[in-house]
C-alpha cells in the first residue's frame, strides 16, 4: 500500500475531490477528477505531493491538482497553489524545470483537400527546417548581448527581428513578455545553453502537429477564435530548452542550501524555496521571467518557420492560406497576481505546474481582442488523440485561481512506455490511423506512445464539467514531427 492510498479522499461533487487538512497542512487539498481518473492518480505518490504543498509557508485556500496530474518534482505535474506576496513562497519545483513550456494554436484557410498530396512533404520539410531533438541546434546564432535582450523582450525580439508579425503579440498570453526580468542573474552556464537553441523544439513530449478542426462546441466563440470545422490547423509545443532548464537547477541548488537559514520547514527537499521577498527568491522570479520570455521567442520563431515551410511546400503566402495564430498559453509558470480570496482581493503568486490559466471573459489580463469571450485555453492530447480547444470558464477563479489542466498527463514513466512498446513500430501503427510521424529518435515514439497517456477526452471533460475551461472545439491529429 503507497502513501497515497492512505489518503482520506472527501467527495466535494463527481469532478471535485477534497483532501482534509491533517498535521502540518495549512489548507486542505483539493483534486479535480472524475472518480475513474481518481482511482488512476492514486496509483503514484501525486496525492501525498498535493499534501506537501499544503504545509508550504503562506499558501491560502487550497494546493490544487487538474485531472491531468501526476507525479513530478517536488509540486505534482498538474499542481496550482497560490502563496501570499507578504508572508509566502517561491518554489522552482512549482515552476519545473522546463520554464514557460507552453502551446500556441495557428489557424488556416486551408482544408484537407488543399494538404492531402502533400502533407508527408510537408511533414518532411518541417522536420528539416525546425530542430527537434536532445541539445538540437537552431539556426539563430546569438551573442551574449543579443541574448540577454531576448530574455528582455521575449517574443517581441523575434518579431522585432523579423521572425513573426506584430499582430501575434495580442494573441499570446501577457503579450509574450514577462516582466520583472534582469538577465544579470542568469548563470553564464545557463546562458551559454541558450545561445544556440532558439528556435528548435527540443525532445521528449514536445511537437509541432498538423491537424483538422473535427468538431465545433460552441460555436459562437469558435468564430471569435476564427476557429472552422475541416479546417487546418497547427500547433506547437515548446519551452525554454536547456536555458529555463538551468536556471530552474541553478536556483534549486541557491533554495536548497539556504531554506534552513530563512526558517522554512519543508516536507520534502524537492520544495526547496524561498521567501519571495527575500533576495534569492526575487532573483529567482526575475530569472524565471526571463526564461519565459526565451521561450516566448523560442515560439514565435518556430511559427516563422513554419509559416515559411507552408509557404514554400504549398505555394501559398501565409496571408492566402490565412496562417494566423489564435493564442499561445504558458505552463510551468510562477506569477504574481490579484485574486479574491474570503471576500477580499489579495497578491498572490500562482505557481501553474503543468497546468493552464483560464482566465473567464472580461478579465483585465485577457487582450482586448478576446476579452468579451473569455482568454483561450489549449488542451493538447498525444500524437495520437485529439486535442481541444476550450475557453476560460465561469468557475475559474472562484475556484482554481483562474487555472485549469494542460494535456493528458502521463500514466506511464518514459522508461514504462519504452517497456511496453517494445518490439512495436509506433510510426507504422499511428500511420494506420492516418498520423503521419517523424521523430529525431524511434525511443521518443516508444515514450511518447499513446497509452502512455490518460484519456485526454475524460480529462477535458472535467474541467468542462467543473466550469473551469469550456470545451470550443475538437482538433484531430495528421501529421506531427517530434524530437
Amino acid at each position: 500500500m503507497t502513501k497515497s492510498q492512505k489518503i482520506e479522499f472527501k467527495k466535494i461533487n463527481d469532478y471535485c475531490w477534497e483532501i482534509p487538512k491533517t498535521g502540518n497542512m495549512i489548507v486542505p487539498g483539493r483534486i479535480y477528477a472524475s472518480k475513474k481518473l481518481l482511482d488512476s492518480i492514486k496509483l503514484d505518490e501525486s496525492p501525498n505531493q498535493v499534501v506537501n504543498v499544503a504545509c508550504l509557508p503562506g499558501i491560502v485556500s487550497f494546493s490544487l491538482a487538474m485531472p491531468d496530474m501526476h507525479w513530478g518534482y517536488g509540486f505534482p505535474i498538474g499542481g496550482v497553489a497560490a502563496f501570499d506576496y507578504n508572508t509566502g513562497i517561491i518554489s522552482p519545483g512549482g515552476v519545473g524545470y522546463d520554464i514557460n513550456c507552453g502551446c500556441r494554436l495557428i489557424r488556416t484557410n486551408l482544408v484537407y483537400e488543399d494538404i492531402k498530396k502533400n502533407l508527408k512533404n510537408l511533414v518532411h520539410a518541417l522536420f528539416q527546417n525546425i530542430p527537434t531533438g536532445v541539445g538540437s541546434k537552431g539556426k539563430i546564432k546569438l551573442s551574449i548581448k543579443e541574448e540577454k535582450e531576448v530574455l528582455k523582450q521575449g517574443a517581441k525580439w523575434a518579431i522585432k527581428n523579423g521572425y513573426g508579425y506584430a499582430e501575434d503579440l495580442d494573441r499570446i498570453e501577457d503579450y509574450g513578455v514577462l516582466e520583472p526580468c534582469d538577465p544579470e542573474v542568469i548563470s553564464n552556464k545557463a546562458l551559454e545553453r541558450g545561445l544556440k537553441q532558439l528556435g528548435t523544439l527540443g525532445s521528449g513530449n514536445h511537437f509541432l502537429e498538423i491537424g483538422i478542426i473535427e468538431e465545433i462546441y460552441d460555436e459562437k466563440v469558435a468564430k471569435e477564435f476564427s476557429l472552422e470545422k475541416n479546417h487546418i490547423t497547427v500547433m506547437i509545443h515548446s519551452g525554454s530548452r536547456g536555458l529555463g532548464y538551468q536556471v530552474c537547477d541553478d536556483f534549486l541548488k541557491k533554495m536548497g542550501s539556504a531554506v534552513k537559514d530563512l526558517g522554512i520547514q519543508i516536507p520534502d527537499r524537492q520544495l526547496a524555496c524561498a521567501f519571495l521577498k527575500s533576495s534569492v527568491g526575487e532573483s529567482y522570479l526575475l530569472g524565471m521571467n526571463c526564461a519565459a520570455n526565451y521561450a516566448w521567442a523560442n515560439r514565435e520563431i518556430i511559427t516563422h518557420f513554419t509559416r515559411q515551410t507552408f509557404e514554400k511546400v504549398l505555394k501559398i503566402s501565409p496571408t492566402s492560406s490565412g496562417m494566423q495564430l489564435v493564442y499561445d498559453v504558458c505552463h510551468n509558470i510562477a506569477k504574481i497576481e490579484e485574486h479574491e480570496i474570503d471576500g477580499k482581493f489579495l497578491k498572490v503568486c500562482v505557481h501553474r505546474k503543468g497546468a493552464t490559466r483560464a482566465f473567464p471573459a472580461g478579465h483585465k489580463k485577457i487582450s482586448l481582442l478576446y476579452r468579451n469571450i473569455g482568454q483561450p485555453v489549449i488542451i493538447p492530447g498525444d500524437m495520437g488523440t485529439n486535442s481541444y480547444i476550450l475557453v476560460g470558464g465561469p468557475n475559474s477563479l472562484k475556484e482554481t485561481f483562474g487555472s485549469t489542466c494542460h494535456g493528458a498527463g502521463r500514466v506511464l514513466s518514459r522508461t514504462q512506455a519504452k517497456k511496453s512498446c517494445k518490439g512495436r513500430a509506433i510510426d507504422r501503427e499511428l500511420e494506420d490511423k492516418g498520423i503521419f510521424v517523424l521523430a529525431e529518435g524511434r525511443s521518443t515514439l516508444a515514450e511518447e506512445a499513446p497509452e502512455a497517456y490518460k484519456d485526454v477526452d475524460e480529462v477535458v471533460e472535467v474541467v468542462h464539467t467543473a466550469g473551469l475551461s469550456l470545451k470550443v472545439a475538437k482538433i484531430r491529429p495528421i501529421g506531427v514531427i517530434k524530437g
